[in-house]
């Protein structure tokens, strides 16, 4: 098969690799979509080495079709699937308590296992016991099915910060995972929505996606405007939705008494960042992080995606083949596009 292999940072070379072969309880995908995520960028760069191999294959956003099913009663060639790609131990402590993507053992696809950026990839027997793999819906696209992962990420990051009916809510970066955020707090009832934004092109993107307010961060002071927005009240809920250190402690200075302040993106390693702990503690101020998601998190986003509670084909706005992989990172890097597709041609 062709795929496109990591080799270093920096280093993507589309080429031959190994066709994959299904094992015992195996299933083996042809890939159909396959969606550029900001930490593959960050994986490309040399930015985020956790769990990395090299060479390997990344990719943890797709969806395929089945054409080897190792021994497996529950699938057959041909079915349209989506995967969820983290795949748990299931009995350690943190599993048992509900907490499966803080697993110690954890492995996911397009990081320990190779990812989506290839022709076809497999998908190993224990995550398809344990639940990963799904039929897709009808009314699912492979494309949409490619962003029910990051969806699951948001809705995971909502619930940890505890996003409720009526809450003011600021987000930060409306990128794809922004425009996500949007959406998700539009449905959970959110009461005012204010996205912070400095490219021109998705300030209007996150209007679309439901932003009562945008706010250019460049071109105006962004946390008057947020409290002019807000009565003076500061906002219930805060997401820093892109992983600059500075933006966290400006996320606290945003947030409002009792308010609760989700570090959503993730951050290279070593970057710090000083936060104004006075803040934290006279305003008893809630800070949490939101790391991957959970299975249930997947399916979920999976039916908000099938019953339109939620709508992600718009956010598809450029496609390449595997071929163009390249030009796929330097696109989806560039802050030109909202979602980048691999796609099956």
């Amino acid at each position: 098969m062709k795929a496109a292999i990591l080799n270093a940072p920096n280093e993507l070379a589309f080429t031959d690799a190994a066709d994959p072969v299904a094992g015992s309880g195996d299933l083996v995908l042809k890939v159909k979509a396959a969606t550029i995520c900001g930490t593959d960028i960050r994986i490309f760069r040399g930015r985020k080495t956790a769990g990395i191999r090299y060479p390997s294959i990344i990719g943890h956003e797709f969806s395929g079709e089945v054409v080897q099913a190792g021994n497996n009663s529950a699938f057959s060639v041909g079915q349209r699937v989506g995967v969820c790609p983290p795949i748990p131990c299931g009995h350690c402590n943190q599993c048992m308590r509900g907490n499966e993507n803080l697993c110690p053992d954890l492995q996911a696809i397009g990081y320990e296992i190779d990812g989506a950026f290839a022709q076809y990839i497999r998908v190993p027997s224990q995550a398809v016991e344990m639940g990963n793999a799904h039929l897709l819906p009808d009314a699912i696209s492979h494309e949409e099915a490619a962003l029910i992962e990051p969806l699951a990420c948001v809705l995971n990051g909502q619930n940890k910060v505890a996003l409720r009916q009526g809450d003011s809510v600021v987000i930060l970066g409306s990128g794809p995972i922004g425009t996500l955020h949007i959406k998700m707090a539009r449905l959970r009832g959110a009461g005012r929505v204010i996205v912070s934004e400095p490219n021109a092109a998705r300030r209007l993107a996150a209007l679309q996606a439901g932003a009562d307010v945008v706010i250019d961060p460049t071109a105006s002071d962004l946390r008057a405007a947020v409290f002019a927005e807000t009565r003076g009240q500061g906002a219930d809920v805060v997401i820093c939705a892109i992983g600059i250190p500075a933006l966290a402690a400006q996320a606290i200075g945003l947030a409002g008494p009792g308010g609760r302040i989700s570090l959503f993106a993730g951050f290279s390693k070593g970057e710090l960042g000083s936060l104004d702990i006075n803040a934290l503690h006279y305003g008893e101020l809630t800070l949490v992080g939101a790391f991957g998601l959970q299975r249930r998190d997947y399916v979920d986003a999976m039916h908000m995606i099938a019953d339109r509670r939620i709508e992600v084909a718009s956010m598809v706005t450029h496609r390449f083949g595997l071929a163009q992989i390249e030009d796929a990172f330097t696109t989806a890097e560039s802050g030109a596009a909202m979602k980048v597709a691999i796609i099956d041609v």
